[in-house]
């Protein structure tokens, strides 16, 4: 994936990469970084991200990496239901589309579950009550 990043991007890599898998992506998600640029790690579906060498940041242009949490954007449960009522607004409005690749019934969600954590899912995974 580097590579053809690279190729893409014409030798200059990208501003952001948003990291959802985690140990097994790590290595790439650095090494597609453009100058300056910004990893964003999220997820770690694959396993935690192993202890690295800081000043490889710097030897690779100056990267920046964060872990955000959803706590240190909404301090308290009426901003966290503030923001949700205004994104549920964007959605019924049509301006947010949100991908369903999957849905099962509840009484299946053992089995989305597992489909989950062995990555055999895309977009959203939804249950619904039977």
């Amino acid at each position: 994936i580097e590579k053809r990043v690279m190729e893409i991007t014409e030798g200059r890599g990208l501003s952001v990469v948003y990291d959802s898998v985690g140990q097994d992506t790590f290595e790439a998600s650095l090494n597609c970084l453009a100058a300056r640029g910004l990893l964003v790690s999220f997820g770690q579906s694959s396993g935690k991200v192993p202890p690295f060498d800081i000043t490889r940041l710097s030897q690779q242009g100056s990267l920046y990496i964060t872990r955000p949490t959803l706590m240190d954007y909404v301090k308290s449960s009426d901003q966290l239901q503030r923001s949700a009522q205004s994104l549920f607004e964007l959605y019924k409005s049509g301006k947010v589309k949100i991908n369903i690749g999957q849905s099962f019934p509840l009484s299946e969600a053992r089995q989305a579950h597992d489909d989950l954590e062995n990555r055999l899912t895309t977009g959203s995974t939804v249950l619904i009550p039977d």
